[in-house]
């Protein structure tokens, strides 16, 4: 199986609205049911991955084209569209760049924050999920394999996962210069991308003691509110919810605002102005730009935090290129390594042949001096070669003329040969003898 085979096709924050990736996502109890879905259309070997911030099947399938068809045609069901219709919205990898694409991922490259440290764990979880419905065979466990390793590697010899922390870290430092001891207050979760989680996990870590998520799809919201240990509150009562929260955290990223200022005026009225720590953690962002100007509401987005933290941009990117380039290394080594496999039964058939031609040669002249031997053996070896050449000189045509040019130039790859060579002086041993072909001909001693 070669790296042509390898497909990668879903939706995510790049290329999809946030509300078609909510009804597309699924939960774990889900997954095997996608999985069953593909098994049934054909494609044997895949993973489902369901986060907040994307949806995507990582399969192999000796026909890319056609699996892509039957998975964006699942997805498509899932979310109640023609397929037509959410073709647009989805992303289509296949061979080399799927592979590079997987790598990206659970390096946390193509991340909405780029280092976050859940996508790994979710994509192993996700990998579980398949081998348990037996939806994992080689060639995905060695693609999947060398994209752990790849992580691992930008994990222990890049900063870049210093970034994402440092930015939950500099959340915790602002909610405490504003309301202190952070162990008096509540937070909400509006949203569930992962920058969110980020944030909230290092606040539960400080002492957080109260944590409600709303989300767009309650099912989703009530699955991660017991993931978290918190309370789930109806996204139809989201007001009511805000109002008794000293701490947002916005990170739905519908692609317009959840948090309007009409809607922050209200809350803040309520809460006789007590202040409220807001952090707008989605892309694009979920707060209106309006609320960071009324009293009593203090709104952080993603670039307010990295300041906070001290963090350059110049250092990020830094770090970013360097985890690239190990991802390059990564996919040309797995490429490379894909492809000498691929070639071991080829190599294998051509070492065959070559000793069922010798062992034949030794049963019908076995009476021949090494020198006679060697080169009849020679001769017959180089026989059909020769004539396939031959044949293609003789074509005439810009065709064949094409062919025969790179017939030769493989020729010259696969036997190391050197420009006298190509001259014609190294193969005297491909023409055969009146004498050869005398003993090709005598009855008995045929060899084929």
């Amino acid at each position: 199986m070669t790296t042509t085979s390898y497909l990668v096709i879903g939706a995510s924050h790049r290329t999809c609205s946030g509300a078609v990736r909510d009804r597309l996502s699924t939960d774990e109890a889900e997954v095997a049911g996608m999985l069953e879905r593909l098994r049934a259309a054909g494609v044997g070997q895949a993973v489902w991955l369901s986060t907040c911030d994307r949806v995507e099947v990582q399969a192999v399938h000796e026909r890319p084209n056609e699996a892509a068809l039957a998975i964006a045609e699942a997805m498509a069901d899932r979310v109640g569209l023609p397929t037509s219709d959410l073709a647009p919205q989805l992303y289509t990898r296949t061979g080399i760049d799927a592979v590079r694409h997987l790598f990206a991922v659970a390096c946390s490259l193509d991340s909405q924050i780029v280092g976050e440290p859940h996508i790994l764990g979710q994509l192993k979880a996700a990998h579980r999920s398949a081998a348990g419905a037996g939806m994992t065979g080689p060639e995905l466990e060695a693609v999947l394999q060398a994209a752990y390793a790849a992580a691992k590697r930008v994990r222990s010899e890049t900063p870049i996962a210093e970034g994402a922390t440092s930015l939950a870290a500099a959340a915790i430092q602002v909610a405490r210069d504003l309301h202190g001891d952070i162990r008096r207050c509540g937070a909400l979760l509006l949203g569930l991308g992962d920058m969110g989680a980020l944030v909230l996990e290092g606040l539960r870590d400080a002492g957080l003691p109260r944590l409600t998520v709303a989300a767009p799809v309650d099912r989703r919201a009530e699955a991660a509110a017991r993931r978290l240990d918190g309370h789930f509150s109806p996204w139809a009562e989201l007001e009511t919810a805000m109002t008794g929260a000293d701490i947002l955290v916005a990170a739905a990223g519908l692609g317009r605002y959840i948090l309007t200022a009409p809607m922050m005026e209200a809350v803040l009225k309520r809460r006789r102005r007590r202040p409220v720590f807001v952090v707008d953690a989605a892309i694009p962002a979920d707060v209106d730009p309006a609320v960071a100007g009324m009293d009593g509401a203090f709104v952080y987005d993603l670039a307010d935090l990295e300041r906070v933290a001290l963090q350059g941009r110049v250092g990020r990117e830094a770090a970013t290129q360097a985890a690239w380039m190990i991802v390059d290394e990564a996919v040309a080594a797995f490429a490379r390594d894909r492809a000498e496999r691929a070639a071991v039964p080829a190599v294998a058939a051509l070492r065959s042949h070559f000793e069922a031609e010798r062992r034949r040669l030794l049963a019908g002249h076995g009476d021949l001096d090494a020198a006679s031997a060697t080169r009849l053996l020679l001769n017959r070896l180089l026989h059909a070669p020769s004539e396939a050449l031959r044949a293609l000189a003789a074509d005439g045509s810009g065709e064949g003329l094409a062919e025969r040019a790179a017939a030769e130039r493989l020729m010259f790859r696969l036997f190391g040969l050197d420009r006298v060579g190509r001259d014609g002086m190294a193969c005297d041993g491909a023409e055969e003898t009146e004498r050869d072909k005398d003993e090709r001909r005598e009855p008995g001693r045929e060899v084929r």
